[in-house]
């Protein structure tokens, strides 16, 4: 099991705390050791494949369909012998059946017309006994996550699903509650093992004030060098002064985060579902 205190230092500066309980989640789930072989897919600009060099001797592979995330990517992990870096899509993988240990879908299948077909290609390059991690976003979200699609779906039934203020939406074809979630995984094949449900207190407008705002800031350079390097995850070394904007932000976001538990009650408004599922044994 990965020491809690190694996952700490490498999020003591996330300003998501639904993203920083994922990352706890998902150590959790695969549990990394030996010399397990570990696919993250959406990688991204490979913010876990970062994390898992960091604590492990794992072997790493990264797999994501948007070229310019995947150049990111390997720059910056390009150079590590066990970190391996595709440009690929979740229908169609570039691997042989049965050659994972663990396969990392975290915040994928909702942008994806057809779920179940993501999740039956992950079954099939995962091993026999192999584990499967899936997050997602909750239907059932805190209503100061996002009120301004709360507020739409109550009154209007419908939602925003681009822009800055898309929330919790952004890009999404759906959410899911626990059971479509439970019901999509177990129709491709696999075994439930655990479900969570997280980050149920948040900060209001989080999401917006996270990446509607902050984000664009962040890319656009044209905040400080020392902001950059405490908001970069890639960078979880750097942990700047006390006073830095960056880390009072964090500071505030993390006092409403403290009232949250590793997995709360299902019926509770949470930001994330999360499952771990295992592809039987032949």
């Amino acid at each position: 099991m990965v020491d809690p205190d190694s996952i700490e230092y490498m999020t003591r500066n996330e300003a998501d705390m639904a993203f920083k309980r994922r990352v706890k989640t998902i150590f959790d789930f695969v549990n990394p050791h030996g010399d397990m072989r570990i696919l993250d897919l959406p990688c991204g600009r490979g913010f876990y494949l970062n994390m898992f060099q960091y604590v492990s001797n794992c072997e790493l592979v990264g797999a994501d369909l948007d070229w310019r995330v995947v150049k990111t990517a390997r720059q910056v992990l390009g150079h590590l012998a066990k970190v391996h870096i595709h440009h690929a899509s979740i229908y169609s993988m570039p691997y042989p059946r049965d050659c994972f240990d663990a396969v990392i879908l975290s915040e994928i299948i909702e942008h994806i017309d057809d779920d179940i077909r993501g999740l039956k290609e992950a079954y099939r390059v995962l091993k026999p006994g192999g584990v499967l991690v899936v997050t997602v976003p909750n239907a059932n979200y805190p209503f100061w996550w996002d009120p301004i699609n709360k507020t739409l779906e109550r009154l209007l039934n419908r939602h925003i699903q681009r822009g800055p203020l898309a929330g919790i939406w952004a890009n999404h074809v759906r959410l899911y509650t626990a059971g479509e979630l439970r019901a999509s995984v177990e129709e491709a094949g696999f075994e439930v093992e655990e479900e969570r449900a997280m980050t149920r207190h948040c900060f209001p407008f989080s999401h917006n004030l996270v990446y509607g705002f902050g984000k664009p800031l962040l890319e656009s350079g044209i905040l400080s060098k020392s902001m950059q390097s405490v908001a970069n995850r890639h960078d979880f070394h750097t942990n700047g002064a006390r006073l830095n904007p960056i880390k009072l932000g964090v500071a505030l976001f993390n006092a409403f985060d403290r009232k949250n538990g590793a997995s709360e009650p299902p019926e509770i408004a949470t930001v994330n579902l999360a499952l771990k599922g295992r592809k039987p044994n032949a």
